[in-house]
């Protein structure tokens, strides 16, 4: 076992950091959680420098490298802040992996390279309002006219939606299969087409830079060449990319965690009572070393996730425990973290409110905490 990064990982983490903690202000995260803005120009700084496209392989204008390096960047962006971290880690949410694995290479030229660039952003449409989660049913449904689909429904809580280039969407295309999901496929759509509509969701409670939307579909037509992959086979895609998404999921908790303990850290070590610094009291040190070990335990379940993912023995099991404990430390970490800082924790301009605002939406979207224990559980019946 190695238990340590590489090199060259190493130099990534440091990069990563380096860039963050320069252009991720204070009065920049908070200006865009108080507009609810996604920025755009920093988006458009880390793709340069090619934090947003690790993943993504040279010849289509990324890093080519893998999910643990993925990780390592996700993880420092949302260290340094939650909220312009969480927007920009999912720019081009979605899209190139799908169209990695499946997409035509007609497809793959088209959307991959602006996504890569930061010239483009993307939006995956699975979630719909009366299903959540569960994707194994769809009301949005997509019918054969001549040489074109059209699609109808609707779906919420999309990620980029009311700013996005590309759209993924997942549709019912045979209503009489049984079970439902598996007659679904994916189609590709474009802003601007007739039929799309995006209507941005306002009020979020966190990652308020991360813009979030609703969709209407309605006698959307798309060409054939816009199907991705074989027909009817969009809920098993769907799932292969669960499996690397919802790992950086876990590593934005895990770098919302750090930097929530790291921030109420330094304040323990400089503010005084009694006139010694509140770390030197058991109440207080106490509940930063079981932050610290939380942290820890959940950063080695994201690598370990991460990794496998990596050597093509990917776990369903290892990324749901990855990401459903990883949420819940990062409640719990950033919780404790303005605890320690008292009073002041519950202000804007010391962050740690909004780093708990921020915290808990990795516990719901990618799948909520709860499906991540229903996949957890179904792999244990199996092995056991």
């Amino acid at each position: 076992m190695q238990f340590e990064l590489t090199e060259e990982q190493t130099e990534i983490k440091r990069a990563a950091k380096e860039f963050c903690e320069k252009e991720f202000t204070p009065e920049l995260a908070l200006e865009f959680d108080q507009k609810e803005e996604f920025p755009m120009q920093l988006y458009k700084k880390a793709a340069k420098l090619g934090f947003t496209s690790m993943r993504i392989p040279e010849e289509y204008g990324g890093q080519g490298y893998g999910l643990m390096e993925d990780c390592i960047v996700v993880e420092e962006m949302c260290r340094v802040d939650p909220g312009i971290g969480a927007a920009v880690s999912l720019g081009n949410l979605m899209i190139p992996d799908i169209l990695l694995h499946h997409g035509t290479e007609e497809q793959k030229k088209k959307c991959i390279p602006p996504l890569a660039r930061g010239d483009a952003t993307s939006a995956a449409a699975f979630t719909e309002p009366e299903h959540g989660s569960d994707i194994t049913r769809m009301d949005t449904t997509a019918v054969k006219s001549g040489n074109e689909w059209v699609i109808n429904g609707g779906k919420e809580f999309i990620t980029n939606a009311p700013i996005a280039d590309f759209f993924v969407i997942l549709c019912q295309t045979d209503p009489d299969a049984s079970p439902p999901h598996r007659g679904q496929s994916l189609f590709l759509a474009e802003k601007g087409v007739s039929g799309l509509e995006a209507t941005k969701l306002h009020g979020k409670m966190g990652i308020k830079p991360c813009i979030t939307g609703s969709l209407a579909l309605g006698d959307l037509k798309v060409p054939e060449s816009s199907l991705v992959g074989e027909l009817n086979k969009g809920f098993y895609y769907a799932l292969e990319l669960f499996n690397g998404t919802r790992v950086t999921i876990a590593a934005q908790a895990v770098g919302m965690a750090q930097g929530a303990f790291e921030r109420a850290f330094q304040y323990a070590k400089s503010r005084k009572q009694f006139g010694n610094p509140i770390i030197n009291f058991q109440a207080i040190s106490f509940r930063l070393t079981e932050m610290a070990t939380k942290i820890e335990a959940a950063r080695l379940l994201t690598y370990k996730a991460a990794w496998l993912y990596d050597q093509g023995k990917v776990n369903p099991m290892a990324t749901s425990m990855a990401k459903a404990y990883a949420g819940k430390v990062a409640m719990e970490v950033t919780d404790d973290a303005m605890h320690v800082l008292g009073g002041y924790g519950y202000l804007a301009d010391y962050h740690l409110e909004r780093f708990h605002r921020c915290a808990k939406i990795t516990e719901i979207y990618e799948g909520t905490t709860e499906m991540q224990k229903l996949t957890i559980l179904n792999y244990l019946m199996k092995a056991m």
